[in-house]
C-alpha cells in the first residue's frame, strides 16, 4: 500500500529507453473530450438553439495540412441534443475565435460581420492615407467636425440633465397633492349642489301636489248650531215610577233616546236659516216688514207624543202621591 502513492519509481541499471517499441498512430486520430460549446448556434435539422457553455462530449481531431503560423488547427464534433445530429466547428487563431463548418449556424453573426467590416475599412484608409497627404487633410477636417457634432450633443444631454437635477420633487408631489384635494373638494361640492337640487325639487312637487288636492276637495262648510233636543223635556221631567202598560211594552217608553229620537223633526226657523248661511241673526224685535216682533222667543213646538208622554209622567206622580 505504500508504493501507490510514491512519485519515483525504480529504474535498474540496465533500462534502456529506445529498446521500448513506439505505438505509430495515425496523425488524424480521434480523441474524446468534454468541453462546452463556444457560441451560441441553431441546428439545422431541427431548429434546435445550443447556447454558449453548454457541455458535451465531443471528438477532437487534428486538421490536416492547415495551420497559422505553425499553430495546429482542431476540428471538434458533438451531436445536437434533440436530434443528434452532427455539428461540427474548428478553432480559429487567426482571430482568437472559432469558426463553424457545417450542422449549425451561429447566432449573432451580425455582430463580428460588423467588426470585421470596421477592421477592414480602417485598413483601406491607413493605406489611403500612406500614399496620398490631402486624404490625410480631408480625413482630419471630417474627424473634427464629426468630434464638434458630438460636443455639441454631449453638452445638450448635460445641460438637459442639469434642468432635471434642479427639479424640486417634494414640490412636485406637494402641487399633486394640492391639486388632488381641491379636485376632492370641487366633486364634494357639486355632489352636495345636486343633492339640494333633488330636495329642492320634491319639496316643490310635494307642493303643487297638495295645492292640487286642495283644489279638488270640496270647499268645507260651517259646522251648524247647537240646537236644543227636542226630547230634552222628557230627560227634565221628574222620574217616577212609571206604569208599564201594553202599548209601552211594544213600542216602549217615550223617554228611550234610541227609539223615539229619529221619530221628532224639528221646524227650522228664520233664525236657524240665516246661522246656516253664514249671515248674522237678525236684530231683536225686527221682522223683515219693518214690524216689532214678540220680545219674548218662540219655543219649538211639541209634538203630541211629547205632551202625552208629559200627560202621563204627570198621571204617574199623582198615583204615587
Amino acid at each position: 500500500m505504500s508504493e501507490r502513492k510514491v512519485l519515483n519509481k525504480y529504474y535498474p541499471p540496465d533500462f534502456d529507453p529506445s529498446k521500448i517499441p513506439k505505438l505509430k498512430l495515425p496523425k488524424d486520430r480521434q480523441y474524446v473530450v468534454r468541453l462546452m460549446a463556444p457560441f451560441n448556434m441553431r441546428c439545422k435539422t431541427c431548429g434546435e438553439y445550443i447556447y454558449k457553455g453548454k457541455k458535451f462530449n465531443a471528438r477532437k481531431e487534428t486538421v490536416q495540412n492547415e495551420a497559422y503560423l505553425g499553430l495546429p488547427i482542431f476540428r471538434f464534433y458533438i451531436k445536437c441534443t434533440r436530434c443528434l445530429a452532427e455539428i461540427t466547428f474548428k478553432t480559429d487563431p487567426e482571430n482568437t475565435d472559432y469558426t463553424m463548418e457545417h450542422g449549425a449556424t451561429r447566432n449573432f453573426q451580425a455582430e463580428k460581420l460588423l467588426e470585421e467590416e470596421e477592421k477592414r475599412v480602417q485598413k483601406e484608409r491607413e493605406d489611403e492615407e500612406l500614399n496620398n497627404p490631402m486624404k490625410v487633410l480631408e480625413n482630419r477636417t471630417k474627424d473634427s467636425k464629426l468630434e464638434m457634432e458630438v460636443l455639441e450633443n454631449l453638452q445638450e444631454l448635460k445641460d438637459l440633465n442639469q434642468r432635471q437635477a434642479h427639479v424640486d420633487f417634494e414640490a412636485m408631489l406637494r402641487q399633486h397633492r394640492l391639486s388632488e384635494e381641491e379636485r376632492q373638494k370641487q366633486e364634494q361640492e357639486e355632489d352636495e349642489r345636486e343633492a339640494a337640487t333633488l330636495v329642492e325639487e320634491s319639496r316643490k312637487r310635494r307642493l303643487l301636489e297638495d295645492s292640487d288636492s286642495d283644489e279638488g276637495a270640496p270647499p268645507c262648510q260651517p259646522r251648524p248650531a247647537v240646537r236644543p233636543n227636542p226630547t230634552a223635556i222628557l230627560d227634565e221631567a221628574p222620574k217616577a215610577k212609571k206604569k208599564a202598560e201594553s202599548w209601552e211594552r211594544s213600542v216602549g217608553t217615550l223617554g228611550s233616546r234610541p227609539q223615539l229620537s229619529g221619530l221628532v223633526v224639528v221646524k227650522k226657523t228664520d233664525l236657524d236659516c240665516s246661522i246656516e248661511c253664514g249671515g248674522a241673526p237678525p236684530a231683536q224685535g225686527a221682522t223683515e216688514n219693518g214690524q216689532v216682533a214678540d220680545p219674548a222667543p218662540r219655543m219649538p213646538g211639541t209634538s203630541s207624543l211629547s205632551q202625552l208622554g208629559v200627560y202621563s209622567d204627570s198621571e204617574d206622580s199623582n198615583s204615587s202621591n
